[in-house]
């Protein structure tokens, strides 16, 4: 897909643009931490991106919503409401089955915690695969009725995200391996970290994992690289490494799409 021109932010553009670069971002999230085999913190990340969509829907339905900064109160109050527009305020989709699927993904993260006690069959994998795919359903639902490119291009964008993805990273015996064997270095580096983006992560432990062959050139070539690029912050003394905003957002702009 060429995301120059096949991209989210391009297809959704009449979204106001705050509202477009959270979803996008609490999109990307969710898809990450899906094909990562996160299943434990997908959804928190459902119920944040079912809360950006309320506010989509509302501006679609009627011209004003929630603001972000506003905590919601009742979000299945909210999503009833929005049933309760008028036929002439949007298509069925918007107004009746996106507001049940949100309600759904709210509640089951409230309710199911993705988090199960000791004991219980763990339904952890089946949850965040249907948060998931409930996700990509709604997403898919704004490209179809609010998309700003050409018929074509929204076909293709919602076939990608229809596509069942095997994982980027896949977390083994302790390890981390990028499992497509073409990414160089230097990519598997900055997919490696942005999967730890809170703690980072030992740049031994990344020698390993992306299997160069020779520690200092590793360094020199790689880490010290993409250190004085500010994608990353290399600390020579504690031998760590961290994925600086730059590099998260080549990670998500580039790698990931």
């Amino acid at each position: 897909m060429n995301t120059k021109n096949l991209s989210l932010d391009i297809a959704l553009s009449s979204i106001p643009t705050n509202l477009r670069k959270r979803l996008i971002k609490n999109y990307s999230t969710l898809k990450n931490q899906a094909l990562e085999g996160q299943h434990d913190t997908i959804g928190h990340q459902a119920g944040k991106l079912s809360e950006v969509l309320l506010r989509i829907l509302q501006h679609i339905l009627t011209d004003t919503f929630v603001p972000l900064s506003q905590n919601l109160s009742n979000f299945k109050g909210e999503c009833e409401k929005l049933e309760q527009t008028p036929q002439t305020a949007g298509p069925e989709g918007l107004r009746l089955l996106m507001p049940r699927a949100m309600v759904f993904l709210y509640t089951l993260r409230n309710k199911r915690d993705f988090g199960h006690a000791g004991g219980e069959v763990d339904a952890n994998e089946i949850d965040a695969f249907t948060a998931m795919r409930t996700s990509d359903w709604c997403i898919c639902e704004l490209i179809r009725v609010c998309h700003q490119v050409p018929l074509e291009d929204a076909q293709i964008l919602c076939d990608a995200i229809a596509e069942r993805k095997l994982p980027v990273i896949w977390n083994v015996l302790g390890k981390k391996r990028v499992l497509d064997m073409t990414r160089s270095y230097r990519d598997q580096t900055l997919l490696l970290l942005y999967s730890e983006i809170e703690t980072g992560i030992p740049t031994e432990d990344l020698f390993e994992w992306t299997e160069h062959t020779r520690r200092t050139n590793y360094n020199r070539d790689i880490l010290a690289k993409l250190h004085k690029a500010r994608l990353i912050e290399w600390d020579k003394e504690m031998e760590m490494a961290v994925i600086s905003p730059s590099g998260i957002k080549e990670v998500e702009d580039v790698l990931l799409v």
